[in-house]
């Protein structure tokens, strides 16, 4: 989103570029250096139909995004971090504001009972080698399991568990398959706000602990984007 991401802009001095996206989408994208890394952000924008305080979230707009900022630097992208908030498992051991790392990502919410099509509904992506990074930033690792939905119903949580989930999201399998399409390195930093298998409503403890999650998001960012300049 808009607002978690600008914190991370300005530290990082990252500069509006307008030519990287078509004019006729709202996808952003702020470009400028880390030490000897080009780094290119990039935000969905917000929806001008339901007005400027809503972002554009859900798998369609994160999975357009991705392929056109990918298909616009042209092979030139190292790796694809999909930076955000999630909901996680205390089954899992996820605790409110704790950072996960992706080492895979699939869908909960793409059910197609045909024999030949449940697999693809699943769509389960294997993420890039997480395991020293995760080491490096004290991070928890886990799969990470995608829906178009914030809140969820029973079906959810049993493809939830089916998937193996330590956290969820509204982005990242989406994400996960656009860099597929461009053998694009991909993972996933996320941040808990809420315990998807707790006794809270999904939104109430999502709003109440938005902005921690965030600014825990902007802790670890650059200690993530250290690792990899030292490694690419």
């Amino acid at each position: 989103m808009q607002d978690e991401a600008m914190p991370l802009i300005d530290s990082l001095g990252l500069q509006f570029d307008e030519s990287m996206f078509p004019a006729s989408v709202p996808f952003r994208a702020f470009r400028g250096w880390y030490e000897k890394c080009q780094i290119t952000l990039v935000t969905n924008g917000h929806d001008d139909v339901y007005g400027t305080g809503v972002d554009n979230v859900g798998t369609v707009p994160a999975s357009l995004a991705t392929y056109l900022i990918l298909q616009k630097l042209n092979g030139t992208a190292d790796i694809v971090v999909n930076a955000g908030t999630c909901g996680g498992f205390k089954r899992k051991g996820a605790q409110i504001g704790d950072v996960f790392l992706t080492n895979a990502v699939a869908n909960h919410d793409r059910r197609i009972p045909i024999p030949e099509f449940i697999s693809y509904g699943v769509g389960r992506i294997n993420t890039a080698d997480v395991s020293q990074l995760a080491i490096s930033i004290n991070a928890k690792v886990g799969i990470c399991t995608t829906s178009n939905s914030l809140d969820f119903h029973s079906v959810d949580m049993s493809q939830m568990e089916n998937n193996d989930a330590s956290v969820k999201d509204m982005e990242a399998a989406a994400i996960a398959w656009s860099c597929a399409l461009h053998n694009t390195p991909f993972y996933g930093v996320k941040v808990v706000t809420d315990i998807v298998d707790g006794d809270r409503p999904t939104q109430e403890e999502f709003m109440e602990n938005l902005y921690r999650a965030s600014s825990s998001l902007q802790e670890v960012l650059p200690r993530v984007l250290n690792y990899f300049c030292i490694h690419l």
